[in-house]
């Protein structure tokens, strides 16, 4: 039998790969999580107050990861989630009461995610490789060899299963020449945060506009985080202008839901693109997170799927190693991968098809939309579908403790 360093080495320790270590860490096998960054980069690094919508399913696996305690009272409940296209009749409104829960879902800083999945981690049993960077990947019939470089040493590791959550970038993926199924959008995010006049009351606001879907969530008593899809030329435009100006357009786009909208944080952008990889499954190596899939910012569906992911697979490889069979089973890996794609196939269906009917000022298209967002507000069964959905409640939540 080949003696391995470990049964699952973690590639990338974000959220994703974060997440299932600490999904992992009360299981029989041994793990690692290999990092690039230092922890000082990982403070600094400007991504970690990006705004992350949580679904209220998303909520109930991180408690059952054990960080919940830590992340929740830096989170802000969303209550209610109100629908509207701008211009026209259309609305609904989803509302926690009415579903019988505390929360539809929550609204917290990556980073506040973060420090609590790291705090965990560095308490637990799982090792952390860290700084050090992936250079190769060489798969056997019962094991990866993985190269690594940390600082000027060299390391050579090996492991039954090898996970890449290294995100968008993916050296997991690059280094496997996985291709990656692109779709542009045409349509750029401006991300930032405001603040409100009005006390937000816990209310998430979905506001559809010719250019694309305007995004408000609740952050904090009176200031909210806000997702603005503009085309790239106005998305270019809007990051310059003095600041009056554009809370002026802001105004004028979002309306005065929330009172008169006052100073705008840093404005910063991407491009919006539906991104999928080839394959999610290789030789004894398995994709999850963003080093799998990017979906647009809509209905913020990204960091719970992946979350998704890296839960389904610790619930997977604990059954599969109770029964002492092999985790690294391309079988397996392949069967799981499967699995998943009913899950990523429905979030991208669903944010896609909203990217498609919302984003067209079309005359008989606006009319059928707004029509359908009406007779949504008026069947219950429905909304409670739909409700069900943004809470990442559609399937069955993982078991893995």
């Amino acid at each position: 039998m080949t003696n391995f360093d470990y049964d699952v080495l973690i590639i990338g320790g974000g959220l994703a790969g974060g997440c299932l270590a600490l999904a992992l860490a009360g299981s029989p096998l041994k793990v690692a999580v290999v990092e690039s960054s230092t922890e000082a980069e990982r403070q600094a690094a400007p991504a970690g107050a990006r705004a992350l919508a949580l679904a209220r399913g998303t909520a109930r696996i991180l408690e059952t990861l054990g960080v919940w305690a830590a992340v929740e009272p830096k989170a802000t409940p969303i209550r209610h989630i109100h629908v509207s296209d701008r211009g026209h009749f259309g609305k609904t409104r989803l509302s926690a009461e009415r579903e019988g829960v505390a929360a539809l879902g929550y609204v917290a800083t990556a980073r506040d995610v973060e420090d609590a999945v790291i705090g965990a981690l560095h308490a637990g049993s799982v090792e952390l490789i860290q700084p050090a960077r992936l250079i190769g990947l060489r798969a056997g019939p019962d094991s990866v060899h993985v190269s690594l470089r940390r600082g000027e040493e060299a390391l050579t590791l090996s492991a039954r299963l090898v996970v890449g959550a290294d995100g968008s970038d993916s050296t997991v993926r690059r280094l496997l020449e996985i291709p990656q199924i692109v779709r542009e959008y045409g349509q750029t995010a401006l991300v930032f945060e405001v603040s409100c006049e009005l006390e937000h009351r816990n209310v998430a606001y979905e506001r559809f506009t010719s250019s694309g879907p305007l995004a408000v969530l609740p952050l904090g008593r009176r200031r909210c985080s806000v997702v603005w899809t503009l085309a790239p030329s106005d998305a270019e435009e809007l990051r310059a202008v003095p600041e009056g100006e554009f809370l002026a357009r802001l105004q004028d786009a979002f309306g005065y839901w929330l009172g008169t909208l006052g100073p705008v944080g840093p404005r910063q952008s991407f491009p919006l693109r539906l991104i999928r990889g080839g394959r999610m499954a290789d030789d004894r190596v398995v994709l999850i997170g963003n080093a799998m899939h990017q979906l647009h910012p809509v209905a913020g569906q990204g960091f719970n799927l992946g979350l998704r992911d890296a839960a389904r697979l610790a619930e997977r490889l604990i059954v599969k190693q109770g029964f002492g069979e092999d985790i690294g089973d391309p079988a397996f890996l392949h069967s799981y991968a499967e699995a998943r794609q009913r899950d990523l196939g429905s979030t991208v269906a669903f944010t896609d098809s909203l990217i498609r009917l919302f984003s067209s000022d079309f005359p008989p298209l606006a009319l059928m939309r707004n029509i359908g967002l009406l007779t949504l507000d008026c069947l219950p069964p429905a909304k409670h579908l739909l409700a069900r959905h943004a809470m990442g409640l559609a399937e069955r939540l993982p078991r893995f403790r």
